[in-house]
């Protein structure tokens, strides 16, 4: 196991542990089936993505731990990192409160639903990062960076966002609870402001950029945005 998959698993392992306590302090309980199965889902496709990254892009895992506010350079992108952040928090919250007070009810099919849409995510994110080996966690240029306009790239100009958004739809779902959609509705504003901002920083910075986003009209969702 070499150093870089070492630090990425601590780093995972930190993260499960987290999750599990926002997930189980608030509700006081782990007799919550669809929270065992989420953190399963969830951390299953992720050690699964990262092996696969450590065989074969290491340089993009090591680019992908750099991430979160105090990563980004500029005051705009903490800025919205930080909205990202607290809007994740409450994507764990909200259905962690929900379970304890019993605000919604959703059908065993509308979890395994859910869980689904983080698989089908979790899809989209390896075919980013098979295709876009530049994706880092944070926006900025690598040396040798050129535009990408092949496989999902040739869809829409953020195939990595469209796909976390799937994700994030899934992740209430999945616990159970219906309220925990709000949460998504607070992201929305931040993703939409970090994609005008990477745009105006590519175009600026990225050769070919602006032609390409002449050529791919739509930046989250196919012949919709």
């Amino acid at each position: 196991m070499t150093a870089l998959t070492t630090r990425s698993f601590v780093s995972a392992v930190s993260l499960f542990v987290a999750m599990a306590l926002l997930l189980f302090v608030p509700p006081w309980t782990l007799d919550w089936w669809q929270a065992w199965l989420f953190l399963a889902v969830y951390f299953g496709g992720s050690l699964a993505l990262m092996l696969d990254l450590a065989k074969r892009d290491p340089a993009l895992l090591e680019r992908r731990m750099k991430g979160g506010p105090w990563a980004e350079e500029r005051l705009e992108q903490k800025i919205i990192m930080t909205l990202a952040s607290l809007g994740f928090f409450a994507l764990l919250l909200i259905p962690a409160f929900d379970r304890r007070f019993g605000w919604s009810h959703l059908p065993v099919i509308v979890v395994l639903a859910g869980n689904a849409l983080m698989l089908i995510g979790g899809y989209g994110v390896w075919r980013v990062f098979c295709e876009n080996s530049f994706t880092s966690a944070r926006i900025e240029l690598a040396a040798d960076q050129r535009v990408i306009s092949t496989g999902p790239y040739a869809l829409v100009r953020h195939p990595m966002y469209t796909t976390a958004l799937v994700m994030m739809i899934g992740i209430p779902l999945a616990l159970g609870s219906l309220w925990g959609l709000l949460a998504i509705v607070a992201m929305v504003p931040a993703l939409v402001w970090r994609m005008f901002d990477e745009e105006r920083f590519l175009a600026a910075g990225l050769p070919g950029y602006a032609e390409y986003k002449q050529k791919v009209r739509y930046r989250l969702i196919p012949h919709v945005w």
